[in-house]
């Protein structure tokens, strides 16, 4: 059988006019260029068959309930990720590794109790952060920190426990009042006395006590050092105290008898 082969410039003619295959859109999804669409599939993890040229990526109203590490597979343009309503209750401190073009993040109507620093790290371009409607009661300022281009942050609607705990926090609301949106929205839900109190309400003064009671470092290694030697200090001058009283038992037993002498030999 004889073989023919194409022309270099023919080839390259047929390989400009037949498109390259566009990568698959999941399943459940809908796509278009440059946008995924899995909102309400009842969809358990986020789905890996998608383009790289993604850069918005709706996945609420599904049953998320763990972003486990690199949840996310290679991403480089996403933009905008929508994760609300869903049921998050944890989220890996590498679950967002790859997303460091991320501009705007929507964790908002989940069960999220608590997030660590390390969570938002990779997102370094990241400009708005929802975290409305979760189950936070407190939340550490270094959380926030880890995010150098945050201008937008929402926190309404979530159990805050107004105790010296969040003192730290109120600290940081306080000095990044520019960048929370819905300040009237957050709200104490414990202690009771303060159930529905705002927040950005407190002052100084509110904090006071627990500027007062608080120690630092270096107050308990003095207590470590001193409460052993008070501790010692206390025993000698208890047994010397006893020392004392029975010296002076026994001279004033000792004059007695000297006063009296029959009365002492019969005892």
């Amino acid at each position: 059988m004889g073989c023919w082969s194409v022309p270099g410039p023919v080839l390259a003619l047929l390989l400009l006019l037949c498109p390259a295959p566009s990568p698959a859109c999941p399943a459940a999804c809908r796509c278009e260029p440059g946008e995924v669409d899995c909102s309400e599939r009842g969809l358990r993890e986020v789905p890996w068959s998608l383009s790289p040229n993604t850069s918005t990526l709706w996945l609420g109203y599904n049953f998320i309930t763990v972003l486990g590490p690199r949840s996310f597979p290679l991403l480089p343009g996403l933009q905008l990720l929508s994760l609300v309503h869903n049921r998050l209750e944890l989220i890996h401190s590498q679950a967002l590794l790859g997303l460091g073009v991320l501009q705007e993040l929507d964790l908002s109507h989940n069960h999220l109790t608590v997030l660590t620093p390390e969570t938002f790290l990779p997102l370094t371009s990241l400009a708005t952060l929802n975290l409305g409607s979760n189950r936070l009661g407190e939340l550490k300022p270094e959380v926030l920190d880890a995010l150098p281009q945050l201008q937008a942050l929402f926190l309404q609607d979530n159990p805050w426990v107004c105790s010296c705990g969040i003192l730290p926090l109120w600290h940081w609301l306080s000095h990044n009042r520019e960048k929370v949106r819905e300040k009237s929205l957050l709200l104490c839900r414990v202690p009771e006395q303060l159930n529905k109190y705002p927040i950005m309400a407190f002052g100084d003064e509110s904090f006071r006590q627990c500027q007062e009671t608080s120690l630092s470092p270096q107050h308990y290694v003095a207590f470590f050092i001193i409460g052993p030697f008070s501790f010692i200090a206390s025993i000698f001058f208890c047994t010397f105290l006893g020392s004392l009283v029975v010296f002076y038992h026994s001279l004033r037993r000792d004059s007695h008898c000297w006063r009296r002498p029959r009365i002492c030999r019969v005892h």
